[in-house]
């Protein structure tokens, strides 16, 4: 049996996506078996609140998120704030060590400095979620928009997409929707040919012709707002709508040639191409769907080039990911200090 003040000690682990940001309370569990992880795993508190994407927000509103959804988890876990001793976050828009100094900066005046911060991209988190918790392998996150991030054993990483909609996440959400609005606008005046996404997207946005369209993009052209209609590009291309089924057959395309050129930079295949690593696939656009999966077709596309490919679909969240990172980093960290 450990001392009392062990058995309360806990890790937190943040999600921080483009539309909210999640914080998990777990124990810390034992280093000696960390690699024999209990299932399901102990989450003693959860806590959810708006974006933390500093980019997209504010220094000042993200900074506020991150203290309120710590502070939540921590009172739904039923613990203080002296038992954290490891944080990880997983933060949207932290791209550099620039960006990572002024989430420690924030943090460090709300947890003293033997608490151990680690602040990663959330893809990071994501691609833990799968791996449990080590950093080796790539990651395919495809939400409103799409990112692949990838980490060799020995600590090298590389990116691919993940530049937002106007630099080219072209397989995601955001530009499954925007392709489509294209199209029923190229349909309209005479430049494309006719599509059933026209009148379907008209119709699933109650709107009663396409010069409408104008003013619905313009008058709030969120990227999520834009992204929500991608159901109706599936539909459409499961109905046999060639344009929409073109537009699904490019984001496939744009996707697993972000994975590619992560693999590839990275060498995770090996000389050969047929070494085996993870590939963690996370975002509710890879989700099921009737005839149309883009997850399926992405996996296939994948493994066509890479066949020793492990496609992970994680069965935890990326908050849980971050958790697990947290407790690895701490324990690589514990070793090389030379305690058990």
């Amino acid at each position: 049996m450990g001392s009392e003040s062990d058995e309360c000690q806990v890790i937190l682990g943040v999600d921080g996506g483009t539309t909210s940001t999640v914080c998990v309370c777990m124990p810390l569990l034992p280093f000696s078996d960390i690699h024999i992880l209990p299932d399901p795993l102990p989450i003693l508190g959860r806590a959810i609140a708006g974006c933390s994407n500093f980019n997209s927000v504010g220094g000042d509103v993200a900074r506020e998120t991150l203290e309120k959804v710590i502070a939540e988890a921590l009172f739904d876990a039923g613990v203080k704030q002296s038992a954290v001793k490891a944080v990880c976050l997983g933060l949207s828009g932290v791209n550099n060590s620039k960006d990572q100094e002024k989430i420690l900066g924030w943090l460090r005046s709300t947890f003293p400095s033997d608490v151990k911060l680690y602040i990663q991209n959330d893809a990071v988190a994501a691609l833990a979620s799968g791996t449990m918790g080590k950093l080796h392998g790539c990651v395919l996150i495809v939400g409103t928009g799409s990112i692949s991030y990838g980490f060799t054993e020995d600590g090298r990483e590389a990116r691919a997409a993940g530049a937002g909609p106007v630099l080219g996440d072209w397989g995601s959400g955001y530009g499954i929707a925007a392709q489509a609005l294209i199209a029923v606008m190229r349909a309209h005046d005479g430049r494309g040919p006719q599509t059933m996404l026209s009148s379907c997207i008209l119709q699933s946005l109650g709107l009663s012709s396409p010069d409408e369209l104008i003013g619905w993009t313009y008058v709030d052209p969120s990227w999520a707002r834009i992204a929500a209609l991608v159901p109706v590009v599936v539909s459409c291309g499961e109905d046999g709508d060639d344009i929409a089924d073109e537009i699904l057959h490019n984001a496939v395309q744009e996707l697993a040639l972000s994975v590619r050129a992560v693999v590839q930079r990275l060498h995770l295949a090996g000389e050969d191409g047929k070494g085996s690593f993870p590939v963690v696939m996370v975002g509710g656009v890879l989700g099921a769907n009737k005839k149309w999966n883009i997850g399926n077709e992405v996996t296939n596309s994948i493994l066509k080039t890479y066949p020793g490919a492990c496609v992970i679909r994680p069965k935890v969240e990326p908050a849980v990911g971050a958790a697990l990172l947290a407790l690895n980093f701490l324990m690589k960290e514990t070793v090389a200090n030379g305690h058990s």
